[in-house]
């Protein structure tokens, strides 16, 4: 490690109760504006996150098979917007409908010859990909106030963390220097983190200053406050227009200015209505956010984790008072959100391999809605086929909707009229 790292920890290990610090930052009402790249992602991977979540669920069953009856009632659980059995039917290349061996009259579903190939390279996709699910479980945990957390906060949370459906049963026992299951006074099974892992203790925002001290990164350098601590700038992608406001300009750099508290130390000595917890509030959901494999996740997901990751009772407001950092959408009849930076152009930036196979899968499926019969034929050559295929997932930033800013503070309470 070279001096200039050197330096640059030892900026972040000055106390907390140093850090006391409030500044009177202009707020700005801000009019929710539309993204329609990332709704249209959101839309095309909540279809995608169904069929995985049914794949899973035929994998799991003793029999190999669903029924149609056990379907039915799924639609809510699975986020769809359409029956269950109609979402099916209208993958052939995944689902194989047939007749149930003792009740004919009853629908049964498997997995297509293509399905259990889709699973056979998911499942290779997972074991190439194991040291880096252990470093993001590992993580998340560190984040939090004692280090572990309930299992059934984790579950949800599988598709976007990128755990395997098993992680309970055999990834965390694969690992007992890292990962143990305890039993809470609540009764709650929980994921605890045996040993702290200080080379992971190093936040996304903090890695990309790390390497601009002496330079600039994308025209950002790392600053010191007058406190000791480096005032890091979190990235920011405007909605058009919105640079120009003189008022959010002011209020962005005053925020851009405040000390940056790493996700990883402890928080429970910043005074909670400080600027400082402000901005340290944003870090975590950044850093939380940047470890989803796709740069984002439901708002009841991260609402479920609030105590853990000792957030404020409102902390869903920071994300329509940062809508350079974070965007907020509410297809599918849910609230998502999504971290800015992670895309680019309507395409997810520097996509993980788990990405890039779900890519395959999504292409699958849609060859099977569009030529039914006739896809089986098409897909022999899915790996060459896939790797030359644009990502279909986006549309230019300029589809943007145009936003009004005036006096006050945002309250984005006005979307809990959506559930997340």
């Amino acid at each position: 490690m070279n001096s200039k790292t050197n330096f640059f920890s030892s900026l972040l290990k000055s106390p907390l109760h140093n850090l006391q610090q409030y500044r009177t930052i202009a707020k700005v009402r801000l009019k929710w504006v539309k993204n329609r790249s990332l709704d249209h992602i959101i839309d095309v991977q909540t279809d995608v996150k169904a069929a995985c979540l049914i794949k899973d669920a035929i994998v799991r069953s003793s029999t190999g098979y669903l029924t149609s009856k056990s379907l039915s009632d799924s639609q809510k659980l699975l986020g769809l917007t359409v029956p269950t059995l109609r979402f099916v039917r209208r993958y052939p290349t995944l689902f194989e409908e047939y007749p149930h061996p003792k009740y004919p009259s009853l629908a049964c579903f498997r997995l297509s010859q293509m399905g259990k190939m889709m699973q056979e390279m998911e499942m290779r996709v997972f074991e190439e990909c194991e040291g880096d699910i252990v470093e993001r479980l590992c993580r998340v945990l560190m984040m939090t106030r004692n280090k572990m957390l309930p299992l059934q906060s984790l579950h949800p949370l599988k598709w976007d963390l990128g755990l395997p459906d098993d992680f309970d049963r055999n990834l965390i026992k694969k690992y007992p220097d890292h990962f143990q299951v305890v039993k809470e006074t609540n009764g709650l099974n929980c994921l605890k983190l045996v040993k702290w892992r200080e080379e992971f203790a190093v936040s996304m925002l903090q890695k990309i200053n790390e390497r601009s001290i002496g330079g600039d990164v994308d025209g950002r350098r790392a600053s010191v406050s007058g406190i000791g601590k480096a005032a890091l700038e979190f990235p920011m992608s405007f909605p058009r227009g919105y640079g120009a406001q003189k008022k959010v300009k002011a209020w962005m750099d005053e925020f851009q200015k405040l000390p940056y508290i790493s996700p990883y130390e402890d928080s429970r000595g910043i005074d909670p209505n400080s600027e400082l917890m402000e901005k340290r509030v944003v870090g975590v959901l950044h850093e939380f956010l940047g470890l989803t494999i796709y740069k984002k996740t439901k708002r009841n997901y991260l609402r479920c984790l609030r105590e853990e990751f000792n957030l404020p009772h409102k902390f869903t407001r920071i994300f329509t008072r940062y809508p350079g950092i974070f965007y907020l959408s509410l297809k599918c009849k849910t609230t998502t959100v999504a971290l800015r930076e992670g895309y680019r152009r309507g395409r997810l930036v520097d996509p993980h391999p788990l990405a890039r196979h779900r890519d395959k899968l999504n292409y699958v499926m849609r060859t099977g809605l569009i030529y039914r019969s006739k896809a089986a034929d098409m897909l022999p050559n899915l790996d060459n086929l896939v790797d030359n295929v644009e990502n279909t997932a986006g549309e230019k930033e300029s589809d943007e909707e145009e936003f009004e800013v005036s006096d006050g503070c945002y309250d984005s309470e006005a979307f809990d009229g959506f559930s997340g």
